[in-house]
């Protein structure tokens, strides 16, 4: 009787045992947790190295990044597409995503700003200087206008015209030379950098990152240039929000703004 006893209750406790191991195992799995960020494509390399350090500051958290064109991006979320934080490379896709309600009007903050540049094929030397990019025969690649690096290029040569060295039909020459209109900056740096393109413009945070044994950059002079601000924001339906508030302060503290300059961002307190 006693050794029946015994074994009823060796056994009770080991059901017990089993039970609290199980639910132990279960609560460190719910713990765990995915923040999607929609990021435009010339965020990709600062923002895989902020998420890696994000994620190794939160435990059980994981940085899922979707990188695109920022309108791209947009259009996404307005499907549906499931996001936490967005961060454009401009600011007419975050008043569109404003205006589509997928974040509050007060919410976006500037965290970082950019500069244009012309890329060659380093062994090309049909592109000394920006006067060439309007020479007969050169094969130029654009972003679309659509894009937000795009855009700031259509003002880049709007401005430009107006010098008298380069002259009032710079702009339509430099068009007359687009071969191929790309959705985001990596395309077009992607498409100079295999040769398939005698120029491009890109953010001159890409030309940092770029292979330097295959790409050459051509500073465009401030009289030209334009200033890219890129915002971010919290989406209004993230079922984190404390943590994408968390990722966005992270974003833009101290540590954050480094590693985006490391990446050839201008601080956002900065202009150039």
């Amino acid at each position: 009787m006693c050794s029946q006893l015994r074994y009823l209750l060796l056994s009770a406790l080991l059901v017990l045992a089993l039970g609290c191991g199980a639910g132990g195992i279960g609560s460190s799995s719910s713990g765990s947790q995915t923040l999607t960020v929609f990021a435009a494509a010339s965020l990709t390399g600062a923002f895989t190295q902020i998420g890696k350090e994000f994620e190794a500051a939160h435990q059980g958290v994981k940085v899922v990044n979707s990188f695109a064109g920022s309108q791209d991006l947009v259009e996404q979320m307005h499907q549906g597409a499931p996001a936490d934080v967005f961060a454009s490379a401009d600011g007419k896709n975050m008043q569109k995503a404003i205006d589509y309600g997928l974040v509050e009007k007060d919410s976006p903050r500037t965290f970082v700003r950019n500069h244009l540049v012309v890329v060659t094929p380093r062994d090309d030397q049909k592109v000394r200087s920006l006067e060439d990019l309007s020479a007969p025969g050169v094969k130029v690649v654009l972003a679309s206008q659509e894009v937000p690096v795009g855009n700031y290029t259509m003002q880049f040569l709007d401005l430009a015209s107006r010098d008298p060295q380069l002259g009032n039909d710079f702009k339509q020459k430099v068009l007359a030379n687009v071969v191929s209109y790309e959705d985001n900056v990596k395309a077009v740096l992607q498409k100079v950098t295999l040769g398939e393109a005698d120029a491009g413009v890109v953010y001159s945070s890409d030309a940092t990152t770029a292979p330097r044994d295959k790409v050459s950059t051509i500073e465009i002079p401030d009289a030209y240039n334009v200033t890219a601000s890129y915002p971010i924001a919290i989406v209004k339906n993230s079922k984190h929000g404390d943590l994408a508030r968390q990722y966005v302060e992270f974003v833009l503290s101290a540590r954050g703004q480094t590693i985006l300059k490391q990446y050839g961002f201008i601080p956002a307190g900065k202009t150039k």
